[in-house]
């Protein structure tokens, strides 16, 4: 999910606040457990589980469902409408079975170095809230801001979703690597591990993008395959291109990037060496 709708659409919550029961939720927003179990299998909302395997929510949760309810009240909604309607504007995540980043990675880099979440939010100007919710694999995060995070922890983005392989020669289209950051951009690794250079296949939903600009060390080259692409480099350089058109650029320079067609976009895109 991208950081422009949930970094305000998720606020902090109290960092260290005590975790809630799923009968102590369902009383706040006023509904059933059973309800409330609906709306998880729906995927509005993906709880923690504790050791003991019980369903723990924060404060997030309940705003969450208390916009839901809004929705069902207000505009008469029935609950799969409503977590259509709060997917098309961004807020919730894409449902279940789509790869997303696994939160328990981003959970272990930050207990290893004996770090708080509000000390991981100061570091990165990412907020407590939305590092919460991305820890239990509740929310997606725009590339931007992936990257912002794995320079915090002096790793790449690769490295929140496979662990290290050994590179085949040969990668089939069933056995490539998906990386989906936000519902709007796949990202198909098309070779890895001790390679000079990363090969994706980028797929680019209308409308999907980068968020912010990044950088990183290296450079890069994107060749499109199908569909529109639009691309910033620094403040001054504006790209539009078609089918057919490359482009090659310095990683350091503060880029960003969106689909502003109407059909899918697909690049191939190489990095070196492997940062990304």
């Amino acid at each position: 999910m991208s950081s422009r709708n949930n970094s305000s659409g998720k606020s902090a919550g109290r960092a260290g606040a005590r975790p809630l029961r799923i009968s102590e939720v369902a009383r706040r927003v006023g509904i059933s457990s059973s309800a409330l179990r609906a709306w998880e299998t729906l995927g509005l909302i993906v709880p923690r589980r504790s050791e003991s395997r019980y369903r723990e929510y924060d404060e997030s949760d309940v705003r969450m469902l208390r916009r839901a309810i809004f929705l069902r009240r207000e505009r008469g909604l029935n609950p799969a409408a409503i977590v259509h309607v709060l997917k098309r504007q961004g807020v919730v995540m894409a449902p279940p079975d789509a790869p997303r980043v696994p939160g328990q990675r981003f959970r272990r880099l930050r207990t290893r170095r004996g770090l708080s979440l509000a000390q991981v939010a100061r570091a990165t100007g990412v907020s407590v809230g939305f590092l919460s919710a991305l820890e239990r694999g509740q929310m997606r995060s725009s590339i931007a801001t992936l990257r912002r995070i794995a320079r915090f922890y002096r790793t790449n983005i690769l490295s929140f979703f496979e662990a290290a392989e050994e590179n085949p020669r040969l990668v089939r289209p069933a056995q490539r690597k998906i990386l989906e950051t936000t519902p709007g951009v796949r990202m198909e690794l098309l070779a890895w591990g001790n390679t000079a250079m990363e090969p994706h296949l980028f797929r680019v939903r209308p409308g999907g993008g980068s968020g912010e600009s990044y950088a990183h060390e290296g450079e890069e080259f994107l060749h499109v395959l199908r569909g529109d692409f639009e691309i910033w480099l620094n403040s001054g350089e504006h790209y539009r291109l078609k089918p057919g058109d490359s482009l090659y650029f310095e990683s350091s320079t503060p880029h960003r990037w969106k689909n502003p067609g109407r059909s899918e976009t697909w690049l191939l895109w190489i990095n070196t060496p492997p940062t990304f």
